[in-house]
């Protein structure tokens, strides 16, 4: 009996051992989101509760995260504290106010230009009617609607009470004019400005402030929040301004260069109040996936009123089209060096969520609010889960994420994402460090109990297919390293997966014990095929006593045993010893894909199996079947039958 047989016949009992305390850990974790479940609804209450106290400091701060930059570079420029922050705050805030008052200006000449465009809305609208005529469906739904339209403005009937009551006449309607002095109708005009002109004189003193005591104001949050961890609370504060500012900035210059050719484009067209349609542009591109067809919706109801013709509606749609294509594929792609950190869904839900909790402003804030929030769950340990909900990382690593499919039962989508690493890595850098560490996790849970028999056989049945699916792949790289010349000059540095040729080797690939080992000596099939060996495979029923000598093993220069369960390496043994009184020029090894990379431990297992070679990687299996040096002789546990043995050889032979 092997001396790790005894060792691994103890770990059930540690396990057992240590089972109830992990119960009570895990117990403790789940009784500690409860309080963090309901910290967060309160917080989201009292955000919705006080939005107007909570909105004003939200803007300033993302201002601050944005003006924060540039005062740095003008710090760093020589400019004194005061100048810096009062310059970029004043030019910040100027720009918006001309901004704001710019729109305001072309907002109210739309509003009274758009009389003038009834005669060709009502003429497009009637050749759309005779264009739909065959079907009548725009007759009938105008009818409809005139109808609706009678009815609501047909009088009550008054209905009599009794025969004899008289009906009583109707009150006249008499409208009492009252002259307004002058002081309150400036009133009147000035009262709904005042609650806007509060909020942004709120926000001016605030961006100030913070500019001012950025510093004073980091260590005052490291000292409330991380003052025992200065290094995670810093790294956090860091991360959150770069990805931030970064946000801010790189969308405002997308959106400036999106918004400028957009209303020179329409100007060119001839598409009245360009310069509102390409600043409301600049503005709405901050909402994400909503905004730019809002920016698209007004243009083109104005082309569609402003023209008699369809012509000017189609140019301007193709403006839009050719931006969005210009704007997403060439101009994001070289402004973003990083991104939000946000997938794709959690910026939706992200949106409706801060429209409904602070409205409008709340949609345009709402992707960097979420950043925060991601940068947050990133070096907070309790807030974990929200970067796994809202970021955009992969929460498995390919070898976890492998294995859920394959338990999923779905080789299809492990394929995919097989062929996508494939894309950057040979096949046997897959196999060493995606699929096979996938199928190790799937004999751990066999060998704790976790995986059933029927979850065990899908594993395995999809794995297979797995490897099939990759067949035409290590066709490819078998035809790349044939087209290869042999004596080309290279400095490049060998690194781990530089393998041998394998012309004129044959090698015989044997599964273990299971399904799992047939699956791990396919992928070794596959890696030694590309290397151009004459390979075979049997699976481990081929292993069976009265199967074995069937195996075609005459003229194998190696036969490679492989094994998941170090356990397999008792049954391993007796099989060593078969195939080496069958095949004894044949060098016959195993593998055994578990770290047995320590000399000492691998030098006993190959003396205690008689193995030519027992190795834990796919790399050193193949190197170690396509070597050149002569089998081990093998060594009989009775000397008697070894005498036997020698005394038979040459019986045998003659």
């Amino acid at each position: 009996m092997l001396r790790f047989s005894r060792k691994s016949g103890k770990e059930p009992v540690n396990m057992a051992a240590e089972l109830h305390p992990l119960t009570l850990s895990r117990a403790t974790a789940e009784s500690s989101k409860l309080p963090t479940l309901a910290a967060i609804a309160a917080t989201v209450a009292v955000l919705y509760i006080a939005r107007d106290v909570f909105l004003p400091l939200a803007i300033a701060i993302l201002l601050t995260f944005a003006l924060a930059p540039v005062v740095s570079r003008l710090r760093r420029a020589g400019c004194p504290r005061a100048v810096a922050v009062t310059g970029t705050v004043t030019m910040a805030f100027l720009f918006l106010t001309a901004f704001g008052v710019i729109v305001a200006l072309q907002i109210s000449e739309v509003a009274r230009d758009v009389p003038r465009y009834q005669s060709n809305i009502v003429e497009k609208v009637r050749s759309l009617k005779e264009a739909g005529s065959d079907s009548q469906i725009l007759d009938r739904l105008s009818r409809v609607m005139e109808r609706i339209s009678i009815e609501l403005s047909r009088p009550e009937k008054d209905v009599a009470v009794s025969p004899v009551t008289a009906p009583e006449p109707k009150p006249l309607l008499v409208e009492i004019f009252s002259p307004q002095r002058p002081v309150e109708i400036l009133m009147s005009v000035i009262n709904p400005l005042l609650g806007p002109l509060a909020t942004a004189g709120l926000v001016i003193v605030v961006v100030i402030f913070m500019l001012f005591e950025r510093e004073d104001l980091r260590d005052r949050f490291i000292r409330l929040v991380g003052y025992g961890d200065l290094h995670r609370t810093t790294e956090a504060l860091q991360d959150a301004g770069a990805r931030v500012g970064q946000y801010l900035l790189m969308q405002l210059v997308v959106n400036i260069t999106y918004g400028v050719p957009l209303a020179i484009g329409l100007w060119f067209l001839g598409i009245p109040n360009a310069l509102l349609w390409g600043m409301l542009a600049i503005v709405l591109r901050f909402v994400p996936y909503i905004g730019p067809v809002i920016a698209a919706a007004l243009p083109l109801f104005l082309a569609f009123a402003a023209a008699p013709g369809w012509s000017l509606v189609v140019l301007t749609l193709g403006l839009f089209i050719a931006l969005e294509l210009v704007s997403n594929n060439v101009v994001e792609p070289w402004l973003y060096g990083s991104r939000t950190g946000l997938s794709p869904l959690a910026i939706i839900v992200a949106a409706i969520f801060w429209a409904w909790l602070w409205g409008p402003v709340g949609l345009v804030l709402s992707t960097p609010l979420t950043v925060c929030l991601v940068v947050l769950g990133r070096h907070v340990r309790q807030f974990e889960f929200l970067e796994i909900l809202l970021g955009n990382e992969p929460v498995l690593n390919p070898k976890e994420r492998l294995y859920q499919r394959l338990l999923a039962g779905d080789p299809d989508e492990a394929t995919d994402n097989a062929e996508e690493m494939l894309e950057e890595m040979y096949l046997v850098e897959f196999y060493d460090t995606v699929a096979i560490p996938a199928l190790l996790l799937a004999e751990s849970d066999r060998m704790r109990g976790a995986l059933t028999e029927e979850q065990g056989a899908r594993v395995a049945e999809s794995a297979g297919t797995l490897v099939a699916n990759l067949e035409e792949i290590a066709v490819e790289e078998e035809d790349e390293d044939k087209s290869e010349d042999p004596d080309r000059d290279t400095d490049e540095k060998e690194n781990d997966y530089e393998l041998p040729p394998g012309e004129g080797r044959s090698v015989l690939c044997l599964g273990g014990r299971s399904a799992l080992d047939d699956v791990t000596a396919m992928m070794l099939l596959q890696v030694l095929r590309v290397q151009g060996a004459d390979v075979n495979y049997f699976s481990h029923e081929a292993l069976r006593p009265q199967k074995i000598k069937e195996l075609p093993i005459e003229g194998r220069h190696a036969i490679v045993l492989t094994a998941l369960d170090r356990e397999s390496m008792r049954h391993a043994k007796f099989l060593v010893r078969r195939l080496k009184r069958l095949a004894p020029g044949a060098r016959v090894g195993i593998v055994l894909w578990q770290d047995v990379d320590e000399h000492e431990a691998a030098k006993f297992l190959v003396e205690e199996t008689q193995a030519d070679f027992v190795v834990s990687a796919i790399t050193d299996a193949i190197r170690e079947a396509l070597s050149t040096e002569p089998p081990q002789p093998f060594k009989s546990a009775h000397p008697g039958s070894a005498g036997r043995a020698a005394v038979r050889g040459p019986a045998h032979d003659a």
